[in-house]
């Protein structure tokens, strides 16, 4: 198994051989596939793990709620993985581990418990729940989910800058008396 395989089935901070491959261990990122978006949790253990929800919503409601997508407030909340994941899918994805150094396992479960039940900011593109996660793993939050959205959205808004001027030539050429 390649290195790239190995990360997106287990942790790779040395879980327990005895474990099987893809059971999370305590400060792993967790992807938990929606129909139409990626929403990321850090595993804290026990079965549990840490995310961020819709602040207006029950806790049971937020658990799939494609509104926290669009929120701009979040509230931290401990939950069972198996209650969040539902009927969805997910894998351990420790993705960022090749270019960054985790902190020690011990500080990510302590950071993680101090925000629990606190409400903080929400941007889909700027601080969304993998900025969150990879906060507390690595202490610095990134989002590769964020950055190819904000690559589509400028590729968007180049096209249509491109296509209003070719607009406005050609009514400015076809309005000529000449």
């Amino acid at each position: 198994m390649d290195r790239k395989s190995a990360t997106s089935t287990m942790a790779s901070n040395d879980p327990n051989p005895l474990d099987p491959p893809g059971t999370p261990q305590p400060g792993d990122l967790i992807e938990i596939f929606r129909p139409a978006y990626q929403h990321w949790a850090l595993y804290l253990g026990d079965g549990y793990i840490i995310n961020l929800t819709p602040v207006d919503e029950s806790q049971a409601a937020a658990i799939s709620s494609v509104k926290s997508v669009f929120s701009r407030k979040a509230v931290v909340r401990m939950q069972l993985l198996k209650e969040v994941v539902g009927d969805d899918s997910y894998r351990v994805n420790n993705k960022y581990d090749d270019d960054r150094t985790p902190l020690p396992v011990d500080d990510i479960i302590q950071r993680s418990q101090v925000l629990i039940g606190q409400e903080v900011s929400y941007d889909l593109l700027g601080s969304n729940c993998e900025h969150f996660v990879t906060l507390l793993r690595y202490g610095e939050g990134v989002s590769e989910q964020a950055t190819r959205a904000i690559g589509a959205i400028s590729l968007v808004t180049a096209a249509a800058s491109a296509f209003s001027v070719l607009g406005l030539i050609n009514t400015r050429s076809r309005n000529r008396p000449f």
